[in-house]
């Protein structure tokens, strides 16, 4: 049995406007130039590969964001680890733009929904987003507060530094000779 989404409004982060009520999150962090960036983000995002390189344990029921898929991501180690339930609501995987956006389910800490998303845009840059409307349900996000939305911030850099560094040309090197 598949359990229910937490929240009443289901794609808000694909097609917008972000509904009121929920503490709103939009972080954008530049990957790099051209189509061969946004293929490899697009990679990353979709495969679950950007949150396990960035230090999630995620468990999907598939190998590729697709709606409907099941995903579970854990932070933290053993009994202390927050487990956060989600579905995948909607992918996109257009000739400019790529990625997924879950929503929450029962278990999870927040009620709401986030995106992860990878954009060529005309200029020929690359430029990945994540975005969030979220109210925490659980009484230990009550308890966090204003810390939840820094949090939740510093999350979606780590993640665009981390797919920055999944999506980079394979055939530059960091180091000089």
């Amino acid at each position: 049995m598949t359990s229910a989404l937490t929240y009443p409004e289901h794609g808000a982060t694909q097609h917008g406007p972000l509904p009121a009520g929920y503490d709103h999150l939009r972080v954008e962090v530049p990957l790099g130039h051209g189509r061969a960036v946004l293929d490899r983000a697009g990679e990353a995002i979709t495969t679950f590969r950007m949150h396990r390189a960035a230090g999630v344990r995620i468990r999907a029921g598939a190998a590729t964001a697709e709606p409907g898929v099941p995903v579970e991501t854990r932070l933290g180690i053993g009994p202390l680890a927050l487990a956060a339930p989600c579905r995948v609501v909607w992918s996109t995987y257009d000739s400019d733009r790529i990625g997924f956006g879950y929503g929450t389910l029962d278990g999870h800490p927040e009620r709401g929904e986030e995106c992860f998303v990878a954009e060529l845009r005309p200029d020929g840059s690359v430029w990945f987003t994540v975005t969030a409307f979220s109210v925490p349900v659980r009484w230990y996000a009550r308890l966090a507060g204003p810390l939840v939305p820094v949090f939740q911030r510093a999350y979606a850099r780590h993640l665009g530094r981390t797919l920055r560094r999944l999506a980079a040309d394979p055939g530059t090197s960091t180091s000089r000779s």
